[in-house]
């Protein structure tokens, strides 16, 4: 049985909030495991969570937050999303109602976004499975492209959902051998 969850606009006036949550959790498949509270305060101060093309989402579990999705790019017909849920909360399948939530929410708020895409690190099992569970598609694969904290470097992988797609509950899959190059 899935938990219910609510989704709630992050504001402005609730900063603070936003930045204690970034940096009081570890984000270990994300740009940074750990984000300071002065990078975090950075992030906010410069609009990436609200405004015409970004907007930001926490994902409300038994009244508590469990989690964040950021629309970014809403202005464009590709937007892009990222989507973080607290340690304590992973594991129990809310990445993937967050992730169809958020598919609805932009399909039906924008009418002009033809497909909405993510990226992961390739080593990220749990979200690549999400992806697909709910109708996403691999597009593309990214070879040492994802640095981490540690100083590895992992490759990255990009999925999206096509409107039709989802309005049509069907996945169509790309035409990989499409390029008409001879094989080497």
């Amino acid at each position: 049985m899935e938990t219910e969850l609510v989704y709630e606009r992050c504001e402005p006036g609730r900063a603070d909030e936003l930045v204690a949550f970034l940096s009081g959790n570890t984000w270990p498949f994300h740009g940074r495991d750990v984000v300071e509270p002065g990078l975090a305060r950075q992030w906010v101060d410069e609009g990436r969570f609200w405004g015409d093309d970004n907007r930001a989402f926490w994902i409300m579990r038994s009244g508590e937050r469990a989690g964040l999705v950021r629309l970014m790019d809403l202005t464009d017909n590709a937007p892009l999303f990222d989507l973080r849920i607290r340690a304590e909360c992973r594991g129990r399948g809310l990445g993937a109602q967050a992730l169809t939530w958020l598919t609805r929410y932009v399909f039906g708020e924008f009418p002009e976004v033809r497909r909405i895409e993510g990226n992961t690190r390739q080593d990220n099992a749990a979200m690549r499975r999400t992806f697909r569970r709910c109708g996403y598609v691999k597009e593309a694969h990214y070879r040492d492209a994802w640095p981490a904290a540690d100083g590895t470097v992992h490759d990255a992988v990009g999925y999206a959902i096509l409107r039709r797609d989802w309005a049509s509950g069907t996945t169509t899959i790309p035409d990989w051998d499409g390029e008409g190059l001879a094989r080497r």
